[in-house]
C-alpha cells in the first residue's frame, strides 16, 4: 500500500486528477461553489423576462400573440449570454460574470434574436396545436396520431435546447448547422439528455406548485434559482457530448491540438509514446479556430 496514495490504476499516463470526485458530488462541488454568482446571474437573467411576462398578462387577448413575437426575440441573446457564463462556471473557467454575460450578449447577439423568435413560433403553436388534437382525439381516435406526433416533437424540442444555446455560444456554426447538431446530439448523448430532462421536468413542475401553492414563495424563488440551476445542470452533463462530438472533431481533422485539451478531465496530461515517436513534420500554416 503506497503511503501517499495508490499509483496502481489501471490506464495508460498520469491523470490529472488521479482522486477525481464522482461526477454526482463534484456537480454539487461546483456548484454551491459559484451559487452566489449564479444566483445573481439569475436575478439578471428574471430581468430579461419581465417584458415577456408583463406582455402575457397586461396585453389584450387579440393583441396578446402579436406583442408577444415583438418582444420575445430578446430572451435569445439574454439566454446565449447567460449559457456563456454558466457553461465557464460548470467548466471551471475563469470567468467574469457581469463583463461576460453582457460580451456574448453583444457577440451571439443575431443568432439569439433568430433563436428567440423561432422559440416563440414553435412554442405558441404548441400551445394551440396539443390542446387542438387532444379535442379533437376525443372524436375521432385517428386524431391520437398527430396528437402524440406533436408532443413527441415538443419534447424532442425541449431536448435540443440542452445542446443548442451551447453550440451558439462556443462555436462558430450557423444556425442551420447548430439545429442539426443539436438533433443530432440528442441521441448521440441520450443519457446525459435523458437525465438533463427529467431534472429540468422535476424542477419546473416543483416552481409551478409553489407559485400555485405560496405565490410569494415561488416567485422569489423564480428570481434567485430555477434559470441558471438549469442551465447549469444541462452544462455539466451535455457540454462533454458537445466537445466530444461537434469541437473535438473539428481539431482532429486539421490535425491541429484543441485548445480544451488540457482541461479535459479523465485524460493523460503525460503519455509515454517514445516507441511511437515519428520525425516531426512541417506544419500547415492555416487559420486556426478559437473555441469561445
Amino acid at each position: 500500500m503506497a503511503l501517499f496514495g495508490n499509483y496502481n490504476t489501471p490506464g495508460r499516463g498520469v491523470l490529472k486528477t488521479p482522486h477525481e470526485k464522482r461526477p454526482f458530488f463534484k456537480f454539487w462541488e461546483i456548484y454551491f461553489r459559484h451559487c452566489w454568482q449564479l444566483m445573481g446571474l439569475n436575478m439578471l437573467y428574471f430581468l430579461f423576462t419581465i417584458p415577456l411576462f408583463a406582455t402575457v398578462i397586461l396585453a389584450g387577448e387579440n393583441l396578446k400573440w402579436l406583442a408577444l413575437m415583438a418582444v420575445s426575440g430578446i430572451m435569445g441573446p439574454a439566454t446565449a449570454a447567460m449559457t456563456r457564463v454558466v457553461r465557464n462556471f460548470s467548466q471551471e473557467r475563469p470567468t467574469f460574470m457581469m463583463h461576460d454575460f453582457f460580451r456574448a450578449f453583444k457577440l451571439n447577439f443575431k443568432q439569439g434574436l433568430i433563436m428567440g423568435y423561432i422559440d416563440t413560433v414553435v412554442v405558441i403553436s404548441f400551445i394551440i396545436g396539443v390542446p387542438m388534437y387532444q379535442q379533437m382525439a376525443q372524436n375521432n381516435t385517428a386524431m391520437y396520431v398527430p396528437y402524440v406526433i406533436t408532443l413527441a416533437c415538443m419534447l424532442v424540442f425541449l431536448m435540443m435546447h440542452f445542446y443548442i444555446y451551447q453550440m451558439m455560444c462556443s462555436t462558430n456554426l450557423t444556425m442551420m448547422q447548430i439545429l442539426r447538431n443539436s438533433l443530432f446530439l440528442v441521441s448521440v448523448g441520450l443519457k446525459s439528455t435523458i437525465f438533463t430532462l427529467l431534472t429540468t421536468l422535476f424542477v419546473v413542475i416543483f416552481c409551478y406548485l409553489m407559485l400555485l401553492v405560496t405565490p410569494a414563495v415561488g416567485i422569489a424563488l423564480v428570481m434567485i434559482m430555477p434559470f441558471t440551476f438549469l442551465t447549469f445542470v444541462a452544462c455539466f452533463n451535455c457540454y462533454p457530448v458537445i466537445r466530444k462530438n461537434v469541437i473535438q472533431p473539428y481539431y482532429d481533422q486539421r490535425g491541429e491540438q484543441n485548445p480544451e485539451e488540457a482541461t479535459v478531465e479523465g485524460e493523460a496530461l503525460f503519455e509515454d509514446k517514445a516507441a511511437e515517436e515519428e520525425a516531426p513534420v512541417a506544419e500547415k500554416k492555416t487559420k486556426r479556430k478559437t473555441i469561445r
